[in-house]
């Protein structure tokens, strides 16, 4: 009866606080891995900031204006647009992946869906507002 006792009890390997180290290893690197290389950088850059160096920089072309000239509207309008669009792809992604497997009323919540995206880029379209002119 004795052997059968013995035979039953489980034996741990460690107690509480071995059985989260893997998480608190994690956390270290996960802590550590972005905040040295910024911490090393600080320290083994150059510190020479001159007037070449502070000047605004535009894709190679020495700027015409200056950094806080103000953009017309359309540029906003169709920053926010590519955002919806955007927005409307990630939505539809799981709708593609399990297409087959939905019933009809959530096919049709989805061409509902597109749709009102499909009246919105004609609104745009009709406006104007995808025209670069």
């Amino acid at each position: 009866m004795m052997l059968l006792l013995q035979a039953a009890t489980v034996h741990t390997v460690g107690g509480p606080s071995t059985a989260y180290l893997p998480v608190m290893v994690f956390f270290v690197f996960a802590v550590a891995f972005p905040v040295l290389p910024l911490i090393l950088g600080r320290f083994l850059r150059p510190v020479k900031y001159g007037k070449d160096k502070m000047r605004p920089y535009e894709c190679g072309i020495d700027p015409v204006t200056g950094a806080h000239e103000r953009f017309t509207v359309r540029y906003y309008i169709v920053a926010m647009l590519f955002l919806i669009f955007d927005v409307e792809t990630i939505f539809l992604l799981p709708f593609a992946v399990s297409f087959l497997e939905l019933s009809f009323g959530a096919f049709m919540a989805m061409m509902i869906f597109v749709l009102l995206l499909a009246e919105g880029l004609a609104w745009a379209w009709i406006k104007g507002i995808l025209s670069w002119k």
